[in-house]
């Protein structure tokens, strides 16, 4: 049994504590509810580790601030909502063509524009996968409990100096303000990811050329290499590019994620692993759909909930895996039906059902709802 301790915190805390013992070293964000206990709990315990904290004039120079610093040799991370997270489609697209790893934290709320600023949502799905321009690939997980935020926030520094991608950690205002037990590992009970360095000397490094991985090996900027940074595609001296360089330079950063999607995909299922009904959800509303089954159980019904933790790259394979059996599939969302709809390219089989109950305006869903959706609707 690991040793370490357990503390009640919110995910928003126990996503700073657990950024700090990733080894984040650097953080630059813009208040906005309801990630702004991230930036208030970076601000306060980044210069008690030799940190620095930056509250940047707008969400557009956090991102690019933290792809700087990333550059610069640190592990760096930013948390925004929705609107902030808009602003930042642009530095996205920066991240995954300079190939800094970086982790962006969305704390999602209502939506479109300032939508609902202090309820719940999870609109922006989509937007974590295609906001910026181009063919790109990175990662995004979906925690739905603060112990999960804690895990998820140490997972997806190691993830991204592995992959040297930004990774993006999809929250919600129920996982950012709800209190629980954390449990926190000792330091030397974890396992930290580091990017991965030359070994070879600069005149005979070649800055963008990978091996096997597809991911090259990364120099900070004050260790005497010299590497141009530009957001063009790019040649694998670093500049830009032909045609020829620039289409194997965009196939090896997708490569490099999506043919690898096997180490790191991750769906799990809570209750009866046989049940012919299933819910699929994710964040948050993974909650619910937890208690419908154990509310279920107790009326005889066989339930099973299938959580979708990292959502993309989207987990077709494993999805399909752990829905095998069902007959009636009931996708649970805070949006109009974004998963539901990934669920559908999945499953193809015209004997399965697959219903969508989605909650917006900013209540969360009720386990008792789940329960009266599948009544009403048989």
């Amino acid at each position: 049994m690991k040793k370490g301790r357990i503390k009640v915190m919110q995910g928003n805390e126990a996503c700073v504590e657990a950024a700090l013992l990733a080894g984040c070293r650097f953080f630059a964000g813009y208040p906005i509810t309801p990630a702004s206990e991230i930036l208030e709990g970076m601000a306060r315990r980044l210069p008690l580790v030799d940190g620095f904290c930056l509250q940047a004039e707008d969400e557009i120079a956090a991102l690019v601030s933290v792809v700087g610093a990333s550059w610069g040799g640190a592990k760096a991370m930013t948390a925004t909502s929705g609107p902030g997270f808009c602003l930042m489609m642009e530095a996205v697209g920066l991240a995954a063509s300079v190939e800094a790893p970086c982790v962006i934290v969305n704390v999602q709320r209502g939506g479109p524009a300032s939508g609902q600023s202090t309820s719940t949502a999870q609109g922006d799905l989509y937007q974590a996968r295609y906001g910026s321009n181009g063919d790109y690939s990175l990662i995004t997980l979906c925690p739905s409990t603060a112990q999960e935020m804690f895990d998820h926030t140490i997972r997806a520094f190691n993830l991204a100096e592995r992959f040297r991608i930004p990774v993006i950690i999809l929250s919600d205002e129920v996982v950012a303000h709800i209190r629980e037990k954390v449990f926190i590992p000792e330091p030397d009970g974890l396992e930290i990811a580091e990017r991965k360095k030359p070994a070879v000397p600069m005149e005979k490094f070649v800055p963008f050329q990978a091996g096997e991985d597809d991911v090259p090996p990364m120099p900070a900027f004050n260790t005497g290499y010299k590497i141009p940074v530009i957001s063009q595609a790019k040649s694998l001296n670093g500049n830009r590019g032909n045609a020829r360089e620039a289409e194997a330079f965009i196939r090896r950063i997708c490569r490099k994620v999506d043919a690898r999607i096997a180490e790191f995909a991750d769906v799990r299922t809570y209750g009866d692993e046989k049940a012919q009904t299933a819910f699929v959800s994710f964040g948050s509303v993974s909650r619910a759909a937890r208690s419908a089954v154990d509310m279920g159980r107790e009326r005889g019904l066989p339930l099973r909930s299938v959580e979708v933790k990292t959502i993309w790259p989207f987990p077709d394979d494993l999805l399909e895996k752990k829905l095998e059996g069902a007959k009636r599939i009931v996708v649970a969302e805070m949006n109009l039906g974004m998963l539901r709809n990934e669920v559908q390219r999945v499953l193809r089989d015209p004997e399965i059902e697959i219903e969508l109950f989605s909650k917006i305006g900013g209540l969360y869903p009720l386990p008792q709802e789940f329960l009266r959706f599948l009544e009403e609707k048989r």
